[in-house]
């Protein structure tokens, strides 16, 4: 059994919520998150495998942050995830892309994109403090 006291759960917990929330979201949403994923600027093949595997990975994540053993592993896949999702809204922030669709989940898609980065790094570093709060943890 762990012995964490909450505040140092609240990383694992929060960012599984949200992945929880996206995840689900883009599952029961499917055709809507589906087409979004192939109004993309990368390839048909592409859009369709992350149509499926980005939720997929949201909840897999999700599942990673609340199960002990897992934990680090939910950490590290979150930091991942995240430094994905903020390169491409830094890519949009510069023109990068012809068009610009969002693939987000509910509350999230109606958020600009500089709400989306400023939100998105904040996740990455409850990310970060939560794999650092698990390194330290594992280190003992």
């Amino acid at each position: 059994m762990e012995n964490l006291s909450p505040l140092k759960l609240l990383p694992s917990y929060l960012l599984a919520l949200l992945w929880t929330y996206t995840g689900l979201d883009k599952l029961i949403r499917f055709e809507q998150s589906r087409k979004a994923f192939h109004n993309q600027t990368f390839p048909a093949e592409l859009a369709e495998v992350l149509s499926y595997a980005v939720p997929l990975a949201e909840l897999l994540l999700a599942i990673l942050l609340v199960i002990q053993l897992t934990r680090w592993w939910g950490y590290l896949g979150s930091i991942l995830l995240l430094s994905v999702f903020i390169t491409y809204v830094g890519l949009i922030w510069v023109g990068a892309f012809p068009r610009v669709p969002c693939n987000c989940a509910g509350l999230i898609d109606s958020m600009g994109w500089a709400a989306h980065m400023i939100l998105n790094l904040n996740l990455l570093i409850l990310a970060i403090v939560g794999l650092w709060i698990e390194s330290k943890k594992e280190a003992r």
